[in-house]
């Protein structure tokens, strides 16, 4: 096992940091690791390997795309073995009865009476696990869970909104009544604040639950693609346990949850208080009002307030701008690629911009907080943002053109034009997922491509024939839609909550950005057209720092930024 190893989630984020450099990390720099020998039992940067292979030419060191041969990181490792319950003690047994793992101290302490207490190591010799099906189970329980956690935090915000709001109602009843009425105002809204602590701190604890549910969520999604395929049988049998616990308690709180309730405060003024002033203890009645809404698999965006404009131009551009991309960062910096200009563009986040990389870019995708993948001819480039500066990085040569792309989870998916890729990202070809076979096939029937939340499914654009599809994550087709009449979609994109927005476009006199449902069969809303000065609209993206749509254009040197 190499204890030596180092693999990290940065706080606030997903994102796994990975294995570090050995070598480096002895030089107390934290460097990411891209091979590892096994017959040193070490990992290696790309410049420390080629030190290595000089002093130690018959050792054979793995790749990035041979990772199966990578050993389990100590800290996933340590995290399955540890007991839930004793955290101090590592997992020894199961007990079949009550299906629960356990340690030395849960085993005496609570199965003494267990018939079938069985050992880890024996009991895997006759389980099998499906690790991949329980990933894919995971990060769909995550957005679900991350959908009922975003509902009760928008019913705090309601709660609190449904206060402010009666309480501005008990003022104007207030100065309809004279000063007699002052120590019955007081003992209501003493009522309402108690009321209104009680609501928030029954919701903030439900809150609480689903962030802890989802961060140990977290933790077990990365810990299992990490043993993923590394035949470490008692590992993925803990795994698998644990993800069924985490699975039971997320049920629990989902039936719990099975309809989204929207809580409020309401004051009810009393007509006859002057009549019956002498025997009235309070203004009115304060009352919990429930409203209880049928959960929506898809929500629809609204947009509201007006929409801005932002130039993207800058001085060393020879002609009109066409945004063909967007992506925005965690940190609210955003890049968006000027086709026409040749140019990726760093934009603030005021939506200035502040630098650019001179190249010939078609699309992009993020691949980590601050690092993206972008197409071009028939390479894939990366590109990371360091004080604001656009640092090129590894690049990709691909066997075919390169137009759309999207990321899930360490899988490139590459668009030709009139086929879909998946690549790892060392740039290994895994499989050609689809490809169209019509009479007409040409450049255009193939072009963007987007991936759901939980990666079980792909959108691609079909210009040529005026389609989105949507495939399964094996690439058969499981739905076609056809956009209105005169549009051609072009730029997909999947909101963080799961939304799929399409840029439709016909020209400068129809152009749209449509909401499509998630399975791909209807249209569920037109967001936005040449009304609201939609033309030629080529990209789209939501940027969830602002709650708002950004929207790149064809020939156009402004994007437009709505909110929602």
């Amino acid at each position: 096992m190499a204890t030596f190893s180092q693999y990290s989630v940065e706080k606030g984020s997903d994102t796994v940091q990975d294995f570090l450099c050995s070598t480096c990390k002895d030089e107390e720099l934290e460097e990411g690791a891209d091979y590892y020998c096994g017959s040193c039992v070490k990992f290696y940067c790309k410049k420390c390997i080629h030190l290595h292979s000089q002093l130690f030419k018959k050792h054979s060191p793995h790749g990035r795309g041979d990772m199966k041969k990578w050993p389990v990181a100590k800290e996933a490792e340590d995290f399955l073995l540890r007991c839930d319950v004793h955290k101090e003690e590592h997992l020894k047994m199961f007990c079949k009865g009550h299906s629960q793992l356990c340690c030395c101290n849960c085993s005496f302490l609570n199965h003494r009476q267990c018939k079938e207490v069985l050992l880890l190591s024996d009991m895997v010799k006759k389980t099998s696990t499906d690790l991949k099906q329980q990933s894919v189970t995971i990060e769909t329980t995550l957005a679900e869970l991350k959908n009922i956690q975003d509902n009760q935090e928008a019913s705090i915000q309601s709660v609190q909104s449904s206060y402010d709001e009666q309480l501005h109602k008990i003022q104007e009843t207030r100065r309809e009544i004279n000063a007699a009425l002052e120590r019955l105002e007081k003992e209501t809204l003493k009522e309402m604040k108690h009321t209104l602590t009680k609501l928030q701190v029954s919701l903030t604890s439900d809150v609480d639950k689903y962030t802890t549910l989802r961060e140990e969520l977290k933790q077990l999604r990365d810990a299992m693609h990490n043993i993923g395929g590394k035949s470490k049988q008692e590992l993925s049998f803990i795994a698998s346990i644990k993800c069924q616990d985490k699975i039971q308690q997320y049920e629990t709180l989902q039936k719990k949850n099975l309809e989204q309730v929207n809580s409020s405060i309401t004051f009810q003024p009393n007509g006859e208080i002057v009549q019956y002033l002498s025997n009235l203890t309070g203004l009115g009645r304060i009352e919990h009002n429930t409203l209880t809404v049928q959960r929506k698999p898809d929500p629809i965006i609204k947009l509201k307030g007006k929409i801005i404009k932002y130039d993207v131009r800058i001085l060393s551009d020879e002609q009109k701008c066409n945004i063909s991309a967007i992506c925005v960062l965690p940190d609210r910096q955003v890049l968006v690629v000027d086709s026409t200009n040749n140019k990726v563009k760093l934009l603030n986040r005021k939506y200035r911009v502040v630098n650019h990389w001179d190249e010939a870019a078609d699309d992009m995708c993020q691949i980590a907080p601050s690092e993206v993948a972008v197409t071009m001819n028939k390479m894939v480039k990366f590109i990371t943002v360091i004080n604001n500066q656009l640092v090129k990085g590894r690049e990709l040569q691909l066997d075919h053109k390169c137009l759309g792309i999207a990321h899930h989870q360490g899988d490139l998916f590459v668009t030709s034009g009139f086929a879909l890729y998946k690549y790892t990202l060392s740039g290994q070809l895994v499989s050609q997922l689809y490809m169209d076979k019509s009479d007409t096939m040409t450049f255009n029937t193939v072009e963007r491509c987007a991936v759901s939340l939980t990666g079980d499914k792909l959108y691609i654009s079909n210009t040529d024939q005026h389609t989105v599809l949507t495939l399964a994550r094996d690439g058969t087709v499981l739905s076609v839609f056809k956009v209105p009449e005169l549009l051609t979609p072009y730029g997909i994109h999947v909101t963080p909550a799961g939304q799929v927005l399409v840029c439709a476009c016909g020209g400068y006199s129809a152009s749209s950005i449509i909401q499509m449902d998630s399975k791909g069969g209807k249209e569920l809303a037109t967001l936005a057209t040449r009304r609201d000065w939609v033309e030629g609209a080529d990209s789209v993206c939501y940027n969830s720092n602002t709650a708002s749509i950004i929207v790149g254009q064809f020939e156009n040197n402004s994007i437009l930024v709505f909110k929602v």
